[in-house]
């Protein structure tokens, strides 16, 4: 893989700089709603919230990406009965290889996804989908990611840019998106340098996820090569990044983060750390952009012995409770959230399946739907409101090596 390097140090991390800045691109502004109610999109989604309560009915779509192996040839979709908890059969709805990380756009008209692509320095690309009345995708085109083994990805607030992070070169990139979804080439692309203790996982820099705090101001790359969640200053106008100032802050040597998750209040951060199967609590200061941490804890049981890896986290829509999910161990660890952000143990749910990788809470907070990407199904949970407990409902969903849920609404029929 070709890529020109600028070097900046960054205290005792090498970044460097691929275009930042450079381009002229001025995207069109953010798409309008597919609604052509002429009522205001507030009044109009509570209408149709309304009509739906009526009618008894809160129906969902849960796109499913996948690695595209044993079986799996892309993205899958299936509508979910969130007052029912019944769910229709999962079926193909693009054929695209190893779309492992999915993002929709705050329009809910285009689909983006990762093409983590391996072998030597090959390159990844992003693809871009426009998401039919029925569900199903219509490929749009798409772009290099501007690394190798591109792992996750985010459509900034404005819906103007898509961020994604490449896990095997340990970069991350701005891709601008084109007034009818297509994506153009990158305005920005950073290459961290840098390694940590682990001599298997941290040989060099392995960027693992790219989140946007809710002002849509800040990025945070959790990097597992370099034990860093680097920090970015976001321009929105230009798509372009620029480190913050401090860079970033550093995790306990050999911890790995992987996923970041921001509360719902704002106030703070968490970041699940793959290799020392920990949780780690930040307060979170908006308008510096600064992380400081409040507390670590682990995912497992005391006294487990067994390997594992953690995969995501995420936090309930309450606020109240935070979900991690174990890879080995093969469960959901809970924890409850109190006000200064500090998280206390609440138990562990077996996922019924096998390596959960992600998984995904829809905004009711009512279900959990976790991927077990080495049993090939995706099962059902719900979530108790005053406990944050999972409760099986006996739902399981066949689908070839799950590995990222995404909610989109529908409008009642």
């Amino acid at each position: 893989m070709r890529r020109r390097k600028l070097l900046t140090l960054l205290g005792s991390s090498l970044i460097g700089v691929l275009g930042c800045g450079q381009s002229s691109f001025s995207p069109a502004s953010r798409s309008s709603s597919f609604s052509s109610s002429p009522l205001t999109p507030i009044v109009a989604e509570q209408e149709r919230q309304k009509t739906r309560r009526q009618k008894g009915m809160e129906l969902v779509r849960v796109y499913v990406g996948t690695y595209t192996g044993r079986g799996s040839k892309g993205i899958y979709a299936f509508e979910f009965n969130l007052q029912t908890g019944e769910a229709s059969q999962p079926r193909l709805v693009a054929e695209t290889p190893n779309p492992s990380f999915l993002a929709i756009h705050p329009s809910l008209r285009f689909l983006y996804a990762v093409n983590e692509i391996w072998g030597g320095n090959k390159e990844g690309t992003v693809s871009a989908f426009v998401i039919q009345p029925d569900g199903g995708l219509q490929f749009l085109n798409q772009q290099p990611s501007k690394g190798v083994g591109p792992c996750h990805l985010t459509v900034d607030k404005t819906g103007k840019f898509v961020l994604v992070a490449n896990y095997g070169s340990g970069s991350v990139a701005v891709l601008p998106i084109l007034p009818d979804g297509r994506l153009g080439e990158a305005t920005c692309a950073i290459q961290h340098e840098g390694k940590s203790v682990n001599p298997q996982r941290q040989e060099g820099p392995h960027a693992h996820s790219v989140n946007l705090d809710p002002a849509n101001k800040f990025a945070i790359v959790a990097d597992l090569g370099i034990d860093k969640l680097l920090v970015y200053q976001f321009d929105a106008a230009k798509g372009t990044l620029k480190p913050n100032d401090p860079p970033f802050v550093a995790t306990a040597p050999g911890a790995g983060p992987r996923h970041v998750a921001f509360h719902p209040n704002g106030k703070f951060v968490y970041a699940i750390n793959e290799l020392n199967s920990t949780v780690t609590a930040y307060r979170y200061d908006a308008v510096k952009g600064t992380l400081t941490e409040i507390q670590t804890v682990s995912t497992l049981p005391q006294g487990f012995t067994g390997t594992n890896t953690t995969a995501e986290v995420q936090v309930h829509p309450s606020g109240r409770f935070l979900y991690g999910s174990n890879r080995g161990h093969d469960s959901i660890a809970i924890f409850a959230i109190d006000g200064e952000g500090k998280l206390t143990f609440v138990g562990h749910q077996p996922t019924q399946g096998k390596t959960p990788r992600n998984f995904g809470i829809d905004s009711t907070g009512t279900y959990l739907l976790a991927a077990n990407q080495d049993s090939d199904n995706l099962v059902v949970f719900r979530i108790d409101p005053q406990t944050g407990k999972l409760e099986p409902t006996g739902l399981t969903l066949e689908i070839p090596m799950p590995v990222c849920v995404k909610f989109l609404p529908l409008n009642a029929p």
